[in-house]
């Protein structure tokens, strides 16, 4: 054998994937982001997207036939997809799961202030950010608020700073010819948490004189006219600020994407595209599960710690009489998480033989975790074996990963929580540069990649 046989190394796949059909599957992945900047907005899209691929609400107790697709929406804000296939439950299905939520800027519970002729919102972080690079961007005001008058509830869809001609709102920060101080802080602490106020408005009210907050009654007359909200409506909602700008091409070759929200929506998309795209019916049956609550542990109902998923897989086996536990241990998990992408500028945090490359391909993770492997499920050899063989049996460009220089961080992602149910699982998904940034950037070669990856695993 020749040495470019017995070596293993990393290539750009311009050469073996269609750069066009990688284009245009991109476009349609750019505007579901667009859509989809919050949870409950990506749901939703995914519920449409479904629908038009002839996917059907599943209702517990129905017979299902080989070949049937639905799907069950878990409050809103995480969704399963599923192709029955020929095969009983019993051997198991080929299951994909990702997260729909994305670091963000959450809206406080009690959040309205004016300070010096200023109105404020009072924020918290949601997920591990950089605090220093959500300030001086344009941000966007999203999320639901349930209005509760004379005992009832009635839920309102809130965005504000999409459209072309709506305000945006920003939080500030200090001009460098004062920042002597902050400049020498650590980064971690040039911005602090309480200080990233939200500015939303500086005009006064002029309906009430006796009023000492008539920039804070402006608001609330604003949004008392628009949605019958007084400030008692804030403590049910939840609203987020999120990045004020759309998916676009970068680079002058255009290929890569930069956007708000690749992680991890850049690995649902693909994940559920995939499902949607199925022809034949596949021999086991195909499940996309796409959850909320990754950027924070996986915990609470909509997380992938909640029995929801368990659930519909129960429901799903009654219906073949087979014992859920049964379907599990002979299942098999792409936990399709991003991972970083080598970055040259910050080669000193790398470890260049392992870090996936941007536009090598869809990116196969046997570990995620931080430092001694803490909180992964770390493949074993048969299960990355099986992987490597569907993805070269379809002739998929593909490529390992790992998240850097062992010690030096780390993540884990919702690998673990399905292996704790006796699945196989490993970690696939797609390098991100400038990952939980505002502004994040992947190569659509590995975007594409990841979809046809994802499609030949479906069927193996």
């Amino acid at each position: 054998m020749t040495s470019e046989e017995l070596f293993y190394s990393k290539k750009p796949a311009f050469d073996r994937v269609d750069f066009d059909q990688a284009s245009d599957y991109a476009e349609g992945y750019k505007a579901f982001l667009d859509i989809g900047k919050t949870e409950r907005e990506a749901v939703t899209a995914m519920v449409n997207l479904a629908r038009n691929a002839g996917f059907s609400p599943y209702q517990r107790g129905m017979a299902l036939q080989p070949g049937d697709r639905i799907y069950r929406v878990n409050r809103e804000k995480g969704i399963a997809l599923a192709v029955i296939g020929q095969k009983s439950l019993a051997e198991g299905i080929r299951l994909t799961a990702a997260h729909l939520d994305a670091p963000r800027i959450d809206i406080r519970t009690v959040p309205l202030y004016e300070q010096e002729n200023m109105a404020y919102f009072k924020t918290h972080y949601y997920g591990g950010i950089k605090k220093y690079q959500w300030t001086t961007i344009p941000l966007e005001l999203r999320g639901t608020v349930c209005v509760c008058r004379d005992g009832k509830m009635v839920k309102l869809r809130i965005s504000i700073g999409a459209a072309p001609d709506d305000p945006k709102f920003v939080i500030t920060d200090l001009l460098p010819h004062l920042a002597s101080k902050q400049m020498q802080e650590k980064m971690a602490d040039g911005i602090k948490a309480e200080n990233m106020n939200i500015l939303i408005g500086t005009k006064p009210s002029d309906s009430e004189k006796g009023c000492k907050d008539k920039v804070k009654l402006a608001v609330m007359e604003y949004l008392n006219h628009k949605y019958g909200m007084t400030e008692a409506d804030f403590l049910s909602a939840e609203l987020s600020c999120v990045p004020a700008f759309d998916a676009c091409d970068i680079g002058f070759d255009r290929t890569m994407v930069g956007a708000y929200g690749h992680d991890d929506r850049v690995c649902s998309y693909p994940a559920a595209t995939a499902l949607f795209a199925l022809q034949d019916v596949p021999e086991n049956t195909a499940v996309c599960l796409l959850v909320d609550k990754e950027e924070i542990g996986s915990e609470g109902v909509t997380g992938m710690q909640s029995r929801f998923f368990d659930t519909f897989m129960a429901d799903l086996c009654r219906t073949q009489d087979v014992y859920p536990e049964i379907c599990y241990e002979n299942s098999i998990c792409l936990s399709t998480d991003v991972c970083n992408a080598y970055d040259p500028n910050y080669a000193d945090v790398s470890e260049s033989r392992n870090d996936a490359r941007m536009g090598c391909g869809f990116a196969i993770m046997k570990y995620s975790g931080s430092r001694g492997k803490s909180g992964t499920s770390d493949a074993s050899a048969e299960v990355m074996a099986r992987v490597r063989l569907i993805l070269d049996g379809a002739n998929v460009a593909w490529q390992t990963a790992q998240l850097g220089r062992v010690d030096q961080g780390g993540g884990g992602t919702v690998a673990m929580y399905l292996a704790n149910r006796n699945i196989d699982t490993v970690d696939a998904g797609v390098p991100v540069l400038s990952m939980h940034a505002p502004f994040e950037v992947i190569s659509k070669i590995d975007l594409y990649s990841a979809y046809l990856g994802i499609q030949a695993f479906y069927q193996a």
